[in-house]
């Protein structure tokens, strides 16, 4: 089959279309032919290389897939040849105390198709059956690939860790990115009132679009000085962080009293600072969060299938193309997802 492969770390240039053996499944496995395979921000780190992270190499990207189900394994109930499917993005053991207790994304066993697994840059790829989920109502493959990590990420960040309320002020920063398109949504859908970060006007028109009540250029304006004027100088209930050190101080300081800051990454740094006494004189919450359970990722279908929340596809580029997909997506070209199609 062919296949997106890398050998080495580095630049987008290490990534090599090729021809790669088919993936032999197990007795509870099931194959499935790729349709489509949305980018991430993570096939970027795992490309690049992550300290004090060993990724089995030679290796295939890609932990957002969707397909058709072309095997299945001999202990395979739930599934059938033919059946069109989406693959839920994390891989955990399933029966540890927190995969039993429904909190599957803190098992210590926990991966990802693309990270330590091979991914779904590929015409075939293998996975659990527990993964394998059909896909609901009428969405597309394109459209299903483009949901499972960026919506189930959010929904963990802001409904299980933050508990957004109705009525509340949310501040989401990279709303052009897939995460942050996808929070605006959710935020909107829950009646809070979103203020939406961009670096162009162009994404903030889009971002408006979604549901954005008020938006700030990030390259032009001081995010936590437009949150202040936008909130008669309260400042927003929760801030919903993944950017990292290029944002973290006025993430912090445009946080109402008992504000909650919620982070899921740091594309532009992990190192951050933290006066203590602001933090506990405000009363303010800082929240780790990190992807999220199945069956949330089913209360996020169901959500979708409704057309509640939108998958947001910036476009569609041939497999072969994933080098340069990586290269825009560097140069945040994009608002929403870049899916591959095999």
């Amino acid at each position: 089959m062919k296949a997106i492969v890398f050998h080495e770390h580095g630049d987008p240039s290490v990534l090599r279309y090729t021809e790669v053996a088919e993936p032999k499944i197990g007795p509870a496995e099931v194959l499935v032919r790729v349709r489509a395979c949305a980018l991430n921000h993570l096939d970027l780190w795992v490309r690049r290389g992550l300290p004090g992270i060993s990724i089995p190499l030679p290796h295939i990207p890609g932990s957002d897939i969707s397909g058709e189900v072309a095997r299945v394994g001999e202990s395979v109930t739930r599934v059938k040849v033919g059946q069109r499917v989406l693959l839920a993005p994390g891989i955990s053991c399933g029966q540890c105390p927190q995969c039993l207790a429904g909190e599957d994304n803190l098992c210590r066993r926990y991966t990802l198709f693309g990270y330590m697994v091979d991914g779904g840059c590929a015409e075939y790829v293998k996975s659990p059956e527990v993964n394998v989920i059909p896909i609901p109502g009428d969405l597309s493959f394109e459209e299903a690939a483009a949901v499972p990590l960026v919506f189930l990420t959010a929904w963990h960040m802001l409904i299980t860790r933050a508990k957004l309320r109705p009525g509340e002020d949310l501040l989401v920063l990279g709303a052009g990115s897939g995460v942050g398109s996808a929070a605006v949504q959710i935020g909107k859908l829950i009646g809070a009132r979103v203020l939406a970060t961009a670096g162009s006007d162009a994404k903030l028109a889009k971002a408006r679009e979604l549901g954005a009540d008020e938006v700030i250029n990030h390259s032009r304006q001081k995010i936590a000085d437009e949150v202040k004027r936008l909130t008669d100088r309260r400042g927003v209930d929760v801030v919903f962080e993944h950017v990292g050190t290029a944002t973290w101080d006025a993430s912090l300081m445009s946080l109402a009293p008992s504000g909650r800051l919620v982070t899921c990454g740091a594309t532009t740094g992990y190192q951050a600072h933290v006066d203590i006494r602001y933090l506990f004189s405000r009363n303010l919450s800082i929240l780790g969060s990190y992807m999220g359970s199945k069956a949330e990722l089913y209360d996020v279908l169901h959500l979708v299938a409704q057309r509640k929340l939108r998958a947001v596809i910036d476009r569609t580029m041939p497999l072969e193309e994933c080098a340069l997909a990586h290269e825009l997506m560097e140069r945040r070209e994009q608002f929403g997802k870049i899916v591959l199609l095999p």
